[in-house]
């Protein structure tokens, strides 16, 4: 009997929970599965650890409760009620408490969420998250219906499980990546076993994206939020695809599809600031359709926050009852769009400076090159001479060789000779041997300092060679250089000559086309003045030649057709102004335009001009819009009337209330008129509409070539400047002798013992300085550096920091932390380095 019982409620479960994957595992034991999976709103710990940090600024309260599938008897219900949201700069936090009910079985638990963010950069941030749950799953006694008292049921266990869900988001600044690894690790307490072959086991992906919408109207700066994830289980792949948009007056609506659950939708609506209440509908499709829809209900209180936080700037909190939301949500746009501003400014300050990088390191290698090719030119001259000596030496060594060889021979047959008289004239022979061997060395000193002479003055003819072959060169470089000089300074006046040739052109071709449209303006407005006052005179005949019949009517539609009539025309008088205004605006937007755009072109030749500071266009785009909305309505109701004239003109030729033709004609006559005039109108404002929308984006457009010129210039200009005073306290600046004392140092702002880390340091290399001195003002900066120099030390240099508007003196640069430490650390007796530093630039 125990045994069917048990049998019984295992068949009753496993039909409950044929979608949810077989949630029971063994006896009881009911793996993590959360539903709460509809809502990109409240409880998103749920979906992904990260979430309580990623894309969130708040803290909420929430109660939730789903109930799944109503068209089966005892269907799954869930509650939850928890507390999460972002705590800190880099820290999000969740606590959930809920309670699922599976028929006969129920499970209670928690779930503690932390997520934890390092932010690389400034839009790029790597999040790690974890779930910790813990909860108890069993049978819940109250929902056991039998007959009979059955002690089976008191040895159905109760089960306590402890599951861990790791995860990690890296998000941009409009995508999130990430993954988490559901139920990874499920500890049973009762078994002291870990969970084995869990069904609800998965490696889950997800791609998130979030963004806003510019347009006009109800849906202005609206929050687009989709994202898809994919849940990797042993036996099956689950995709899901969740999409929501969030109105600012504090409405959200949300669509999604699952392949196992299907399809999904929800609304949300902010009641107050702080209190919320959100409903989502789940209906399946397959197999699952006979088990019905299911139904989720949240209601969350919102915690004011005081913060504002870097990452994930948060969105103004609209409702339904809150003040001043258009306000704040102006503000908020504001903000997004200066962010936005900023960021593509900063990319394209970036790819310009390694432009320029790339520009000079090409520049320096082709130096390099050629002075390489030049002394590798210079040695090879230098060993063709040396060998064309050596080769003369060797021809002069062995003609000495030769000639004293002879000599020897000579020698060897006179002494031979000598031998066979010695016997006749041994005195003589002796007398004239001596004076023989005299004339021998007589003859050999000469030789050998006629040979000594010859080497000297060979060796000093080649010195004067060389030395005069440099000079020709250095002149000749020299004259090359000049001409060089020359060249350019020709160019660039020819060029300054030319460009300013170019800007008189311009100038008085626009001064003949401003007269040209100013001849055809006066033209065009004498001819409209003389048609207008043509209509005037015919109008004011056709009022002559009406009679009582039409200015003072008996008919109720004849008076109708009178002062509706009237109203068309004082409208239009309104009509007229508010066009003449609004031209004359789009006008002034258009010549700022001009003086915009010929400043830029100037600026880029090389011509100084006095810029034209920018214009505050708030209160003006102010009165353009008043005007613009004006009329709109003007015409709107000048519409109204016209139409409203013609149906009862219409209406007459059907009924023939007024029976006089000439009355029926003046009417035609004057609806075709205000027809006429309307569609004018219509298209005089379209027209300037049109000329508005071009004249905004290409005064957007010079400001920003404005702005970047103006940017790259200064810090150009600046730089230079800051080499030319540098280099010229060097040169004439020379050692005193004059003792200094520490006193006579002004070193400047006081800097930190700990490494201070500046970054995007203009023209600077990454690593670490010996900083001296902190100067913000030029004159004490060249008043420190100077005495520096008179101390004896030549290699000082410094260098800009923009972010601070501060020069860093320094006069060392190693590129690792341990030999900057302990060049710090035996910084010696010099009174300029008394308050040394370290500095690190990372660029």
């Amino acid at each position: 009997m125990k045994t069917l019982f048990l049998v019984l409620v295992l068949c009753i479960c496993s039909i409950q929970l044929l979608i949810s994957q077989e949630e029971v595992v063994d006896d009881g034991v009911v793996a993590l599965n959360i539903p709460i999976r509809n809502s990109l709103t409240f409880n998103r710990f749920t979906i992904n650890p990260t979430f309580s940090f990623v894309r969130e600024q708040n803290k909420y309260i929430s109660i939730s409760n789903k109930r799944e599938w109503t068209q089966f008897e005892n269907a799954p219900l869930t509650y939850l009620a928890s507390y999460s949201g972002r705590f800190g700069e880099n820290i999000g936090a969740g606590l959930g408490v809920f309670q699922q009910n599976y028929g006969v079985l129920t499970t209670f638990g928690g779930i503690l969420n932390f997520a934890y963010n390092a932010r690389l950069q400034r839009d790029s941030n790597l999040t790690f998250g974890l779930n910790i749950g813990a909860y108890k799953s069993g049978l819940n006694d109250g929902e056991v219906v039998t007959n009979f008292i059955d002690p089976s049921l008191e040895n159905i266990p109760e089960n306590f499980i402890l599951t861990v869900n790791p995860a990690i988001n890296y998000g941009t600044g409009f995508f999130d990546f990430g993954v988490s690894l559901k139920n990874i690790v499920s500890y049973n307490f009762n078994s002291s076993a870990l969970i084995e072959d869990n069904p609800e086991q998965a490696i889950q992906g997800h791609i998130m994206y979030t963004g806003y919408l510019s347009s006009r109207g109800f849906f202005d700066e609206s929050k687009f939020s989709g994202l898809v994830k994919s849940e990797f289980r042993k036996d099956e792949t689950i995709i899901s695809g969740i999409a929501m948009l969030t109105v600012p007056k504090g409405i959200w609506a949300q669509i999604g599809y699952n392949t196992v659950y299907g399809a999904s939708g929800g609304l949300g609506l902010n009641i107050s600031p702080q209190i919320a209440i959100e409903y989502n509908f789940e209906k399946p499709f397959g197999d699952l359709t006979d088990f019905g829809s299911s139904h989720e209900i949240s209601i969350a209180y919102r915690f004011k926050n005081t913060e504002r936080y870097e990452y994930s700037s948060g969105d103004e909190v609209s409702s339904l009852i809150s003040e001043n939301n258009n306000k704040r949500r102006r503000i908020a746009a504001r903000k997004r769009k200066a962010n936005n501003a900023k960021v593509v400014a900063e990319q394209q300050a970036k790819a310009e400076t390694e432009a320029q990088a790339k520009l000079l390191a090409e520049q320096q290698a082709k130096a390099e090159a050629d002075a390489q090719a030049k002394l590798l030119a210079e040695q090879q001259a230098k060993a063709e001479a040396d060998a064309q000596a050596k080769l003369l030496a060797e021809q002069q060594a062995k003609a000495e060789a030769d000639a004293q060889a002879k000599q020897l021979a000579e020698q060897q047959a006179k002494a031979e000779a000598d031998a066979q008289a010695k016997l006749l004239a041994e005195q003589q022979a002796k007398a004239e041997a001596d004076a023989q061997a005299k004339l021998l060395a007589e003859q050999q000193a000469k030789a050998e300092a006629d040979a000594q002479a010859k080497l000297l003055a060979e060796q000093q003819a080649k010195a004067e060679a060389d030395a005069q072959a440099k000079l020709l060169a250095e002149q000749q470089a020299k004259a090359e250089a000049d001409a060089q000089a020359k060249l350019l300074a020709e160019q660039q006046a020819k060029a300054e000559a030319d460009a300013q040739a170019k800007l008189l052109a311009e100038q008085q071709t626009k001064a003949e086309a401003d007269a040209q449209a100013k001849l055809l303006a006066e033209q065009q407005a004498k001819l409209l003045a003389e048609q207008q006052v043509k209509a005037e005179t015919q109008a004011t005949k056709e009022t002559e030649v009406l009679d009582d019949a039409i200015l003072n009517p008996t008919e109720k539609l004849g008076k109708e057709m009178l002062a509706i009539t009237q109203q068309a025309e004082a409208s239009k008088t309104t009509q007229n102004q508010l066009l003449k205004q609004f031209d004359e605006i789009v006008k002034i937007k258009d010549q700022d335009l001009k003086d915009l755009k010929e400043e830029n072109d100037l600026s880029e030749q090389g011509l100084t001009v006095k810029p034209k500071p920018f214009k505050s266009i708030t209160e003006e785009n102010n009165n353009l819009n008043r005007i613009k909305d004006a009329l709109e309505t003007v015409i709107k109701n000048r519409n109204e009337e016209i139409k409203k004239l013609k149906d009862l003109y219409n209406e007459n030729q059907e009924e023939n209330i007024i029976t006089l033709e000439n009355v029926n004609l003046y009417y035609k006559k004057t609806i075709e008129r205000l027809e006429q005039e309307q569609n004018k109108a219509i298209q005089a404002k379209n027209q300037l509409n049109t000329e508005l929308k071009d004249i905004n984006v290409s005064t957007e457009y010079e400001r920003r070539r404005r702005i970047k010129r103006a940017s790259f210039d200064n810090d150009d200009e600046r730089y230079v400047q800051d080499r030319a005073a540098l280099q010229n306290i060097k040169n004439n600046t020379v050692s005193s002798q004059e003792q200094l004392t520490q006193d006579d140092f002004d070193f400047g702002t006081k800097q930190s013992d700990n490494i201070q880390i500046l970054k995007n340091i203009n023209k600077e290399e990454s690593g670490y300085y010996l900083v001296i001195a902190v100067h913000s003002d030029v004159s004490k900066r060249d008043d420190f550096l100077t005495k520096v120099v008179q101390s004896g030390e030549k290699n000082v240099n410094f260098f800009y920091d923009v972010n601070s508007s501060k020069y860093y003196i320094y006069h060392k640069k190693f590129d690792n932390i341990q030999d900057a430490n302990q060049s710090l650390n035996a910084k010696g007796t010099n009174l300029y380095n008394q308050q040394m530093s370290i500095v690190k630039i990372e660029n």
